[in-house]
């Protein structure tokens, strides 16, 4: 098939794809800005950063996947043109995530008084602590946000989200630079100041996105037909039925990152402030990689819902295409300046030379980190999301995690073995992701063929 064809593909694709995209890299941004901050404060304060982050991050990430199962429902009920199914899911979810985000920060309280236990250094879990609770209360306007924003990409708008982001990673970056610092007559916080920066961010996009919808007719009809009727046990199980496997998956994923930090951690805070450094560099890079798998998500539920075959398959494609595009890109860039891209962070002459050989090693799982990411974009999609939770325990629990351990504490290349497993794990998602969904979509086919 040439490629060509699948022109208009790539054009649907990008479409929803590059305001996600540039939302994604602009909250990337952000955190290296966070990162570049904290690591003028010394090396004790950038490992309580990285420490306080791989808790946290857990409960987050599998908050975020909570809410995804919204934008997959959405967007099949709207390509089936039924608006009260799309009101019954906007109107359950705010139930469904309150339940949730309360439950997830109570969970990371719990952790925070494990935290001494961990075996990190005493002064970094000291400084960690009051950033960490800072999180956690940021937690609940952030799945808020999260919740209009799934349902909004639902619909095929990814450009309000984009603008809304873009506006909190600058009252972020802003207050950061006041409150860590002590600028302009602001208190000089430190790590905390950080901390603050990032909760008020998080209410401002949660409060904009409140004013958009209100303001917006499309959207504001659904709001106004809300009702206490609507509220049902069934909607939620249908969106407790995708939410908590791709929270499960995401969970497995960034459990497989935090467990990581804490064995980077037993080497030492000068080894914890490079990972640092490495993970700020993926998670960058993955913020592009995402987008695209999350505009494969809405395009995909689209064509499920339209019950198009031939589109959804090349829909896929596409992405695949783009991905594998980004990837390469992004790994030349970071294998081309892994001895510059530590200077911008510390002027450690040993973190920077950690960093630097860590950086290598996530360009090189630049493509496997892709292919995972857009194969599990393809599921959620298709909602067909139980099987991602045992694919990713293998990946990331039973491959990802034992190969580090091996290669960093036994074979002994230490944070360099660490981060060779996640090559390992990546790659073994990647593959077990493909085969699903194109298994998947071979069933969807021998349905539809019986039925025509």
């Amino acid at each position: 098939m040439y490629l060509s064809q699948y022109i208009p593909f790539y054009k649907k694709n990008l479409k929803i794809a590059i305001p996600i995209i540039l939302s994604q890299i602009g909250g990337g941004l952000v955190t290296v800005v966070d990162t570049i901050m904290v690591g003028h404060l010394g090396t004790v304060e950038l490992a309580a950063a990285s420490f306080a982050n791989s808790i946290f991050l857990i409960g987050f990430v599998f908050s975020i996947g909570l809410t995804m199962a919204i934008t997959p429902l959405v967007g099949k009920a709207y390509a089936e043109k039924k608006g009260k199914e799309i009101v019954e899911l906007f109107q359950n979810s705010f139930l469904f995530v309150i339940i949730m985000a309360v439950l997830i920060m109570i969970i990371l309280l719990l952790a925070y008084f494990f935290m001494d236990y961990m075996g990190q250094q005493i002064t970094v879990v000291e400084l960690a602590k009051p950033y960490y609770i800072l999180l956690i209360i940021s937690l609940f306007p952030f799945l808020m946000f999260s919740v209009y924003k799934q349902f909004v990409e639902g619909l095929g708008n990814t450009a309000v989200a984009m603008y809304i982001t873009i506006i909190a990673n600058i009252i972020n970056i802003v207050f950061n630079y006041l409150l860590i610092f002590g600028k302009f007559g602001f208190p000089a916080w430190g790590l905390v100041g950080a901390g603050i920066a990032t909760l008020l961010s998080r209410i401002v996009m949660w409060i904009l996105f409140v004013v958009v919808v209100r303001y917006n007719l499309t959207w504001r009809s659904y709001v106004q037909s809300f009702s206490w009727s609507l509220f049902n046990t069934k909607t939620i199980k249908r969106l407790a039925s995708v939410g908590f496997p791709i929270g499960g998956q995401m969970f497995l994923e960034i459990s497989a990152f935090g467990i990581s930090t804490i064995m980077v951690g037993w080497l030492g805070d000068v080894s914890l402030a490079a990972h640092q450094i490495a993970q700020i560099m993926a998670h960058v890079s993955f913020m592009g990689i995402l987008g695209l798998a999350a505009a494969g998500t809405v395009r995909v539920s689209h064509e499920y819902g339209h019950k198009n075959i031939y589109n959804l398959q090349m829909s896929i494609t596409a992405s695949r295409h783009l991905v594998l595009v980004m990837t390469c890109f992004t790994g030349i860039i970071l294998l081309s300046m892994r001895n510059y891209i530590p200077l911008i962070f510390t002027t450690d002459s040993t973190v920077i030379e950690i960093a630097s050989t860590l950086i290598v090693l996530v360009g090189l799982f630049q493509i496997s980190d892709g292919m995972q990411a857009v194969g599990a974009g393809v599921l959620r999609g298709l909602t067909d999301v139980n099987v991602m939770v045992r694919y990713a325990f293998f990946a990331y629990i039973c491959i990802n995690i034992p190969v580090a351990y091996l290669l960093a504490f036994v074979v002994g290349l230490r944070e360099q073995g660490i981060w060779i497993g996640f090559i390992f794990g990546l790659s073994c998602a990647a593959i077990l992701f493909y085969l699903r969904y194109k298994k998947k979509i071979k069933l969807l086919q021998t349905t539809l063929n019986k039925i025509s």
